[in-house]
């Protein structure tokens, strides 16, 4: 192993070797499922999985929809049931099913789920789904009041507004990670990822303290800093605001979906002239998916725009990290301490440190 890597197994328990997710063995204890799911799976059922969680005070994960509005056909207790075999009892905050034009209510309802997550019980809150619509509300959260709740706060896409500002405002950790419907709702519980689970699982725990997969670029890379990052269209979005965390000496992520590879570079560039790409120590590029090239782009795609930043910038860039839009998908705590090395081609992050009291050394004033 690389010098920083020292005192630490390469491949302890919690570790992950992402690169090939269908080859991992799946080392996770899933707790046995209640008796009333093991009987069937109706309508009622689901219906009942879902008001029981409700109410109940021992719940593990709150939910909460701080983005688009879920839509009627979403399978929200399909999700539910399956973290229940997974071990985890899931509570719907109150308006986690409003609808107000494309969002989940107003933006009063949505930030007012905040406050109620931070004063429930479970130690968890996650999105249902991303979306658009966070931005809208940003000067209305208390982010140190919801910092001093010691929730961990678990989502992505739109959700990176809020972990940005969290650590902004107050330099909190929050957990980039998967969310209900589009990581948890397969129409069967088999189905669902398990890397997605089992990393979620590990990090909730405090037991993932490494993550290793294959990655591109250069040789020999070494770094520790703040993971810092998320979706690339939110942290464009949020430069130049206060919400917007000035990282020095950082690791910084991102990924995109639904975006051209022209439309990437454009953000990108963006960061790049702003200066942030080169005050980091290292860049992760993530999964960027779902999007379609035209005629006209004669060559110009993602690997394209990976060599193009590779020139302009000396903050080394890596891809291949497994977090985005797709499977598999990595649950990493956004703000924290991380070493990263890289041997031969697997990329190895160290969670070092993941706490919510955690002060960012790196981070400016």
């Amino acid at each position: 192993m690389p010098s920083l890597m020292r005192g630490a197994d390469p491949q302890p328990h919690g570790a992950r070797a992402a690169g090939r997710p269908r080859r991992v063995r799946a080392e996770y204890r899933i707790a046995a499922a209640p008796a009333t799911l093991r009987r069937g799976r109706s309508r009622s059922l689901w219906q009942t999985v879902a008001m029981t969680a409700r109410t109940r005070p021992d719940a593990d994960i709150y939910l909460i929809s701080p983005s688009g509005a879920v839509e009627p056909d979403a399978p929200v207790q399909r999700a539910i049931g399956h973290l229940a075999r997974a071990g985890y009892v899931a509570a719907l905050d109150p308006a986690a099913l409003r609808v107000r034009q494309r969002f989940a209510g107003s933006d009063a309802d949505r930030a007012a789920a905040f406050a109620r997550a931070a004063a429930q019980p479970a130690p968890i809150v996650m999105i249902t789904r991303g979306g658009y619509g966070l931005t809208r509300y940003l000067p209305q959260l208390d982010y140190k009041a919801l910092a001093r709740a010691r929730k961990r706060w678990v989502g992505l896409s739109d959700f990176t507004a809020f972990q940005l500002a969290m650590l902004a405002k107050a330099r909190a950790v929050t957990w980039a990670g998967p969310a209900l419907l589009g990581d948890f709702g397969p129409e069967r519980f088999e189905d669902i990822d398990e890397v997605t689970l089992g990393t979620f699982r590990d990090a909730m725990s405090g037991a993932l303290e490494i993550v290793g997969f294959r990655y591109g670029g250069p040789a020999g890379v070494e770094a520790r800093g703040t993971l810092w990052g998320g979706n690339l269209a939110m942290v464009n979005a949020l430069l130049g605001t206060p919400w917007f965390p000035k990282v020095q000496g950082g690791i910084l992520f991102l990924e995109d979906v639904n975006e051209h590879p022209f439309r990437i570079e454009r953000m990108l560039t963006q960061l790049l002239h702003a200066g942030v790409l080169d005050r980091q120590q290292a860049i992760l590029l993530g999964q960027f998916s779902r999007y379609r090239l035209a005629d006209n782009d004669r060559g110009f795609d993602l690997p394209a725009v990976v060599r193009w930043l590779r020139a302009q910038t000396r903050t080394p860039v890596l891809t291949g990290l497994p977090f985005g839009h797709e499977h598999p998908k990595l649950t990493l705590p956004h703000g924290a301490q991380v070493a990263l090395a890289t041997e031969g081609r697997t990329c190895y992050l160290v969670l070092q440190e993941h706490d919510h009291d955690h002060d960012h050394h790196d981070h400016e004033r």
